[in-house]
């Protein structure tokens, strides 16, 4: 299983973040084929109480690479990725790695 895990910085307002993501982002998300698990956080503050690094992480999963490519190459796939700087105000890093269990 390939996972592709996006890191969201911290939003200029965590309100419209929230909002946005709810309503206009993930309605995109469940509309890309090939996602075969999605698992959203949002982080707390560390222990000692400052702010954590990331404000969110989504993790997508896929059954291959070949099937992540299909799925971020379709219409879904590019306006999903597309939409990250309509509300990701505080930057976002996207990793892919191989799920070992």
């Amino acid at each position: 299983m390939i996972k592709a895990t996006v890191l969201y910085g911290h939003p200029s307002s965590p309100e419209e973040f929230e909002k946005y993501y709810k309503e206009t982002h993930d309605p995109l998300v469940n509309k890309t084929a090939g996602i075969v698990k999605k698992e959203y956080t949002r982080f707390l503050q560390n222990a000692d109480g400052s702010a954590p690094v990331y404000y969110r992480m989504a993790e997508l999963c896929f059954e291959s690479g070949e099937t992540m490519q299909r799925a971020m190459a379709s219409e879904e796939g590019k306006a999903m990725a597309a939409d990250l700087s309509n509300f990701a105000t505080g930057g976002v890093k996207i990793i892919v790695g191989i799920v070992e269990n």
